[in-house]
C-alpha cells in the first residue's frame, strides 16, 4: 500500500496529550502566537459582507497573485509573472502540485535528513522514493553538491530557513546547488516557508538563480494566518497551464475568504513587528536553553531551536514524554524529522511569549538538576 511508508507526526500526539494539563507550556506546535495584520481581519469580514463564498480560479485570485508577484520585484528584485503563481490550500496543496508536476511513479526525490515529515509522506502517496542524505553542524544543516553526487535524483527539495533547525542556505551554496541541479536535469524545489523570519541575514530565493525553480511559500508563518490554509506555489512558466490543471483536480482552488483577506497580509510595518518579536524570542531561548543543552547553532531562521539531549537520554521520544509527564513542559521529539541521530534531538518553537518561556525554562532546569 501507497501509505505503508507514512508516519503520523509525533508532534501532533504531543499537543493531545499537552492537552490534559491546565499549566502546560508549550515549545512543541510550529503556529505563531501572534496574529495577523489587523488589516487582514478588516478584509476578512468585508469578503464575507460581500458574500464572497464562491470558487476562484484555479489559480487564484488575480489581485493576490499580483501581490505576491510585487512582493518578490520589492523584496528580491526577481520578475515573475502573474500566471507563474498558484494559490494554494497551505503548503501542503504546493507540495502536491510540485510533485506532480516534476515526479513519476518510482522516480527518486532528494531530501535531507533531518527535514520536515510531509515531504516524505507526500513521496509516499505518490509512489515516489524519497533518497535521505544526513546533515549535521558540519555543513550547517545544508546540502551541498558533495551530498548529491553519484545519487540519482529526479528532484531535490530543500527548506531555508529549515524547519526543524533554523539554518538558512548561505548564497553561494544555493546557487552551486541548483547550478549542479540545472545540469543533471534535477528538478529544484525550494520550500521558503519561513522566509520573513530571518534575523541576522536575509534569506535568498531560489528564483534569484534560477527561472526553472519550483518555489513554495504561504501566509501560516511569517504572515500569522495558519488557520486560513493558504500557501502558494511559483512555477517556471511554461508548465503554467500544467500546474493550473493539477490545482484543479486536486483541490478546484483555495480557500475564497482567505484569500481576500490575504490581500493585506503584506503590511511591511506590522510585519517588521512580527519580526523583531520572534528575534526577541529567540535570543531569550538560545541564551537559556544552551545552559541546559548543546545547540549545534544559533538558528538564522524560522522559530525552532534543535538541542541535542543526549547527555540526558539517547531516546529523546521517551524524554519529551517524561518532561510532559514530569513536568508538563510539550516539546517534538527529533524523531519526527527523520533517522539521522534524531533521536537525540528535541525540537523548542519559540511561537509563545517570553513569559510562557521563561516558566518552562524555570520547570526545566530544576528539574534537571535532580534526575
Amino acid at each position: 500500500m501507497r501509505y505503508e511508508n507514512m508516519s503520523s507526526f509525533i508532534v501532533m500526539d504531543i499537543v493531545r496529550d499537552a492537552a490534559a494539563f491546565e499549566d502546560t507550556i508549550h515549545f512543541e506546535i510550529g503556529q505563531p502566537d501572534l496574529k495577523p495584520s489587523a488589516k487582514v481581519k478588516k478584509k476578512l469580514l468585508e469578503a464575507v459582507e460581500n458574500d464572497e463564498f464562491s470558487y476562484t480560479e484555479s489559480k487564484g485570485l488575480v489581485e493576490l497573485r499580483q501581490e505576491i508577484v510585487s512582493m518578490y520585484k520589492r523584496n528580491y528584485n526577481v520578475n515573475i509573472d502573474k500566471e507563474q503563481v498558484i494559490l494554494t490550500p497551505g503548503t501542503s496543496g504546493a507540495f502536491l502540485v510540485a510533485y506532480t508536476l516534476t515526479l513519476k511513479h518510482n522516480h527518486v526525490l532528494g531530501l535531507s535528513d533531518p527535514s520536515y515529515p510531509c515531504y516524505k509522506n507526500f513521496a509516499s502517496m505518490l509512489d515516489i522514493k524519497p533518497c535521505f542524505m544526513p546533515i549535521d553542524k558540519s555543513s550547517d544543516y545544508e546540502l551541498t553538491v558533495e551530498h548529491l553526487k553519484n545519487k540519482k535524483l529526479d528532484a531535490l527539495q530543500i527548506s531555508s530557513p529549515c524547519n526543524p533547525t533554523g539554518n538558512i542556505y548561505k548564497k553561494k551554496n544555493l546557487k552551486e546547488l541548483i547550478e549542479y541541479c540545472e545540469h543533471n536535469n534535477i528538478a529544484f524545489i525550494s520550500d521558503e516557508l519561513y522566509h520573513g523570519l530571518t534575523y541576522e541575514k536575509d534569506a535568498n530565493t531560489a528564483l534569484e538563480f534560477s527561472d526553472k525553480a519550483f518555489v513554495i511559500n504561504g501566509f501560516s508563518k511569517y504572515y500569522c494566518m495558519p488557520g486560513l490554509r493558504l500557501g502558494w506555489i511559483i512555477v517556471p512558466k511554461e508548465l503554467s497551464r500544467q500546474a493550473e490543471i493539477i490545482a484543479q483536480n486536486i483541490f478546484i482552488s483555495a480557500p475564497t475568504l482567505s484569500q481576500y483577506a490575504a490581500l493585506e497580509a503584506f503590511d511591511e510595518e506590522y510585519l517588521q513587528e512580527v519580526k523583531s518579536i520572534f528575534k526577541e524570542r529567540r535570543d531569550y531561548l538560545y541564551n537559556e536553553l544552551s545552559d541546559i543543552f548543546e545547540i549545534d547553532a544559533k538558528p538564522d531562521g524560522a522559530f525552532y531551536l534543535w538541542a541535542n539531549v543526549s547527555k540526558y537520554t539517547d531516546d529523546s521520544f521517551a524524554f519529551a514524554k517524561e518532561l510532559l509527564d514530569s513536568i508538563h513542559i510539550a516539546t517534538t521529539p527529533g524523531i519526527d524529522f527523520g533517522a539521522n541521530k534524531t533521536n537525540q534531538y528535541l525540537r523548542f518553537a519559540y511561537t509563545r511569549d517570553i513569559e510562557h518561556m521563561k516558566e518552562g525554562v524555570q520547570r526545566l532546569k530544576e528539574y534537571l538538576k535532580t534526575r
